[in-house]
């Protein structure tokens, strides 16, 4: 019985559920803010800062905001997906755009690894024997 037990609170707490918010927390009237928003300066103060920024073509502002689920030993699951775009040019905002769940493409990641062109592969052994004499003794300030 007491293994039993055992087992069962085991059981219990791997199905814990737990939500952490990744990114920005918006408020519920993003869109009816924004709406009034026309420097980057207002957008900054009531934002604040992107979490990135486009480096090519046209300067795109953009915050993201998600809720990232865990149920236990089950995959992570992200839902409340909200990414707000800001068009910007010359410190004004030309164009804003909020995008939700039902707006954001699914990306499936492809599993294993890129092959890099002309990689070298070494074992353990061929590691220790390539590093020696490549670090300057300790304390000898070279």
């Amino acid at each position: 019985m007491k293994k039993l037990f055992l087992i069962f609170a085991l059981i219990l707490t791997a199905c814990t559920f737990q939500t952490k918010h990744r990114g920005y927390v918006f408020s519920d009237d993003l869109e009816s803010k924004i709406a009034s928003i026309k420097t980057t300066a207002q957008l900054q103060d009531e934002i604040g800062d992107p979490q990135t920024r486009t480096i090519y073509g046209d300067e795109v502002w953009i915050y993201y905001s998600a809720d990232e689920n865990m149920h236990g030993p089950f995959p992570v699951t992200y839902d409340n997906k909200t990414v707000l775009l800001a068009w910007v040019k010359g410190g004004k905002v030309i164009k804003t755009q909020v995008l939700h769940d039902e707006d954001l493409k699914d990306v499936n990641l492809a599993s294993g690894e890129t092959e890099i062109p002309a990689a070298i592969e070494l074992n353990a052994l061929e590691e220790l024997f390539n590093n020696i004499g490549r670090f300057s003794p300790a304390g000898l300030g070279q």
